[in-house]
């Protein structure tokens, strides 16, 4: 399975937030300028993260965003199904297909698939964002800051 580019920079944004700087928050323009992605592309993504509750969000001029949840409680697979929106990797409807109802590779599939998310949730973003990740985004906010 291949993860979109949407949830790919999902996951970015919620690495980048992970790291807290002195309670300050983090703009768009930033996340956008540090991994290199178009501003208007990040909106749409922060949007979701947003209405799932993951990230805060806070309008204005001394706006910004914030990780909304524990990063402990935040586990991978669950981050994944929601931004990836996939719960089947096949639609035997379209185009219809010869074989439906006959057929075992959308239930093995979908197995797989439900395996893998489970597997995934032995993962926190706490788990991604530790160590050597840990240091990368620290890095990543100190070269913003002086930048």
């Amino acid at each position: 399975m291949q993860i979109t580019k949407f949830t790919d920079l999902g996951l970015r944004v919620l690495m980048y937030l992970s790291h807290e700087v002195d309670g300050s928050v983090v703009t768009i323009q930033e996340i956008a300028q540090q991994f290199n992605v178009p501003k208007n592309h990040l909106v749409k993504v922060v949007t979701r993260l947003n209405k799932l509750n993951w990230i805060s969000t806070t309008r204005g001029r001394t706006g910004g965003l914030k990780l909304g949840a524990n990063a402990n409680q935040l586990k991978l697979g669950n981050i994944l199904k929601e931004l990836e929106n996939k719960t089947t990797l096949i639609n035997c409807n379209e185009p219809p297909c010869a074989l439906t109802g006959r057929c075992n590779l959308k239930e093995i599939l979908d197995h797989g698939l439900n395996n893998f998310y489970e597997e995934m949730n032995k993962y926190t973003l706490k788990s991604i964002v530790d160590k050597k990740t840990q240091l990368a985004v620290i890095e990543l906010h100190q070269r913003y800051a002086i930048g």
